[in-house]
């Protein structure tokens, strides 16, 4: 099985009123589990409260307490989906993990998914979701369905959905930046 490519993120800032290059490295802050092989949410950047000035250089995700930002807030993500073959494996490995220990790892994010309906939940987010790789079904909460490929952009408008990677072999991943914003 085909792993995704790694993740590169270059950072700019300021140092004696120059541009310069911060860091050129992965993204620290990933959120993984044991009971859900292949799965991972990569905090690639944040801003809070709606910034109005530049953020500094240092990495806004180790201070960040939440994976779903507040009104003006922002975050890019990276979410890889497990094919379904390797989703289902997890019979067979360490169980999936807990409510609590997805509320540890994705604060924010995990209060937001319903226990009753597995994969569905809706935040009071705009998202705009690129499908980079591999292929991601998209499902609103009447059952009406959508098959994303690489290429497809989805702009999510605060609604009840679920994302499901069908695939037997590849994994999918999507990159989405999420826009904290009051409901009306």
């Amino acid at each position: 099985m085909a792993k995704p490519k790694k993740i590169r993120r270059v950072v700019t800032g300021h140092a004696k009123g120059k541009s310069v290059f911060v860091s050129d490295a992965a993204p620290r802050r990933a959120a993984t589990f044991a009971g859900l092989p292949g799965f991972a949410i990569i905090a690639a950047w944040a801003t809070d409260h709606g910034m109005t000035a530049v953020p500094g250089s240092d990495d806004p995700t180790a201070r960040m307490t939440t994976y779903v930002p507040g009104h003006g807030g922002t975050r890019l993500l990276v979410t890889v989906f497990p094919p379904a073959a390797r989703a289902n494996a997890r019979r067979n490995g360490p169980p999936p993990p807990s409510r609590q220990q997805m509320i540890a790892k994705l604060p924010g994010l995990a209060e937001s998914m319903e226990p009753d309906s597995p994969g569905m939940h809706t935040t009071d987010t705009v998202d705009y979701d690129i499908i980079m790789s591999g292929e991601l079904w998209l499902e609103l909460d009447d059952g009406a369905q959508v098959h994303l490929k690489p290429g497809d952009i989805v702009v999510q408008n605060g609604t009840r959905h679920a994302w499901q990677n069908r695939s037997k072999t590849k994994p999918c991943v999507m990159y989405s930046v999420l826009v904290g914003a009051p409901r009306q």
